[in-house]
């Protein structure tokens, strides 16, 4: 058969195996109309389950998220679960969703599957944060947990993440054993309805219940209770969920706490189309626009923004006439700095406190904790290392303590009864940051400059190199293999001392051309490159996107005055973008 007859034998089988009409008919179309470069980005490959799940284009065809696929993959996942619990009746599911198109249909969708197979399912019955479904799946001791979620993508994506029993996102051995059970589904799906599944005792639609319970803990988090409740309602909080979930966690948790939030009201209610933002991504500036138009009119104190399944956290704050945005790394080391040093002033401070970062979050936090005595661990990117780390601590007699850990892209946890990052808490722990430093006279960046003082100044940058289609993924997969085979002797004038390679846990010292196996950490397609001033720039391809992103962190020397530093590491910044860029345009 030539390509075009491939594509329609695969349109065809997809049309004879999507029950949903609205997909079927997608694709039907496309048949009519021999749409063949459509069809051929819809069919080329099957949409990838990688370690953390599925994300992809809504859209009918084997390269899209819709029901069939997430079926499909809810039954190889439901075919991993009978492995490992021989009882299927002790096996048990949640399953969560957020406000993107179609998220309820495909939980729903996933639900059905595992009752089909004898697995009792937690439906939440309306869209809830990721962090609530880790929080849930502890609090039933369920087996696993599904949230469907793009988290903070277009609006045309939507995806699917899964969770073992501690709550946390699968790692090593179950996400490459379900990626295995998913790959080798065949055959007939098995179904059942809603009212039978509901009738045997199979599906159980939950709400209230683990509301109150995860709000409970997300107030419990508070380090100065007492303060909050005195002068919480002084704190001018404007809050956006942009369309997503939320807005009820965030805003009950500190209103219980002693805190009103002031809405963004064109942004509060869920939707999953995203009306007023070009990404639903609180990261970007353009995400924040309208909150920080808000800020300026009521003069907050602080803006918060969580993206649509609120595990990520963006964070404004007055600095001179305006508001500006705190970057990822810089939340994390305000946070970092609040609770060690909270915990140390009031001797609640483990004599084993341990904090967690991923090897591209910036090393000043990494300084923070250790300089109140912590001890600081580096895990891979990707939450569920830090969920995964939290597991280690608590199996390990007299181990260290977890206190509080996160990763550059905006995500941080700030509890144990979460195991993936939750905007919910860390919503409302950094609200106390800011209320305990504005009753001391300081605002966020006020406290951001004292601890460069203390520490050096710290500036990161993010340059992605996008790849678009089949040719694409081909062109990212070269130039990692370049990077890895023939790296650089230097980057923006700066020689390259070190090359990591996460791939093989190689250590390559490029004076000596001397090479150890010395990375304690699993295997992943990571490089990383440390210059001769101490900048560190990383190169990792993403997981569910044709990207490669590049993480740039540069730092001022030990004693460099303040704004010195600032206008030395801010050049430094500019010339390693530059050089991405000229490599990236050059793949």
């Amino acid at each position: 058969m030539d390509k075009n007859e491939i594509l329609i034998s695969k349109a065809r089988e997809y049309i004879e195996k999507e029950m949903n009409s609205f997909f079927r008919d997608q694709v039907s179309t496309l048949l009519k109309e021999e749409s063949f470069t459509e069809l051929n980005d819809r069919f080329y490959t099957d949409l990838n389950f990688g370690t953390g799940g599925l994300r992809g284009v809504i859209g009918g065809g084997f390269n899209r998220m819709n029901p069939y696929v997430v079926r499909k993959s809810t039954q190889g996942l439901a075919n991993y679960v009978k492995k490992f619990v021989p009882d299927i009746k002790n096996a048990s599911a949640v399953i969560a969703y957020d406000s993107r198109n179609f998220s309820d249909v495909f939980a729903r969708e996933a639900a059905l599957v595992l009752c089909a197979n004898g697995i009792k399912t937690y439906l939440f019955s309306s869209l809830r944060p990721t962090p609530e479904l880790s929080f849930a799946v502890r609090e039933l001791k369920a087996t696993i947990g599904i949230v469907v979620t793009a988290s903070h993508n277009p609006p045309e994506y939507n995806g699917y993440k899964v969770y073992w029993n501690d709550g946390a996102q699968v790692v090593e051995p179950h996400d490459t054993g379900i990626i295995n059970d998913v790959r080798s589904v065949s055959g007939t799906i098995p179904v059942i309805t809603v009212e039978n599944a509901k009738s045997d005792g199979l599906l159980k639609i939950i709400d209230k219940e683990i509301d109150d319970k995860f709000i409970a803990m997300v107030v419990g988090c508070s380090l100065r209770p007492e303060l909050v409740k005195q002068k919480g309602r002084d704190l001018k909080v404007v809050f956006t969920p942009l369309h997503g979930t939320g807005a009820m966690p965030v805003a009950e948790s500190l209103k219980r706490m002693g805190i009103e939030v002031i809405f963004v009201p064109e942004q509060k209610d869920p939707d999953g189309n995203f009306p007023t933002v070009p990404y639903p991504n609180p990261e970007e500036a353009s995400a924040m626009k309208l909150s920080l138009e808000l800020a300026r009119k009521v003069k907050a104190d602080i803006v918060i923004g969580t993206d649509p399944d609120a595990d990520r956290l963006g964070v404004a704050a007055p600095d001179g006439d305006d508001y500006v945005l705190i970057t990822g790394n810089q939340l994390g080391a305000l946070l970092g700095d609040y609770i060690f040093s909270t915990r140390k002033e009031q001797g609640t401070l483990p004599q084993k406190a341990a904090f967690v970062k991923t090897i591209v979050t910036t090393e000043l936090q990494r300084l923070i904790a250790e300089s109140y005595g912590a001890l600081s661990f580096d895990v891979l990117t990707g939450f569920k290392y830090i969920g995964e780390k939290i597991g280690e601590f608590e199996r390990t007699p007299d181990g260290p303590q977890y206190m509080f850990g996160g990763e550059e892209s905006y995500g941080y946890l700030v509890n144990t009864s979460v195991r993936d990052k939750d905007a919910v808490s860390a919503a409302t722990m950094t609200a106390e940051v800011a209320l305990y430093h504005r009753s001391q006279g300081r605002t966020l960046f006020d406290q951001l400059n004292v601890i460069w003082k203390k520490h050096g100044y710290f500036e990161e940058a993010l340059v992605t190199g996008t790849f678009k289609g089949e040719s694409g993924l081909n062109t990212m997969k070269a130039l990692m293999e370049r990077l890895r085979k023939e790296p650089p002797s230097t980057l923006a004038g700066q020689a390259v001392v070190i090359m990591k390679d996460y791939r093989d846990g190689t250590t390559f010292y490029v004076s000596t051309k001397e090479r150890k196996k010395d990375i304690e950490l699993p295997s992943s397609n990571v490089i990383q490159f440390i210059l001769s001033d101490n900048s560190i720039v990383t190169a990792r391809p993403s997981g569910t996107e044709p990207k490669i992103k590049f993480y740039a962190s540069c730092r001022s020397n030990p004693g460099e005055p303040l704004e010195s530093g600032k206008t030395i590491v801010r050049q430094k910044i500019t010339s390693i973008k530059n050089a991405l860029n000229t490599m990236i345009s050059g793949a």
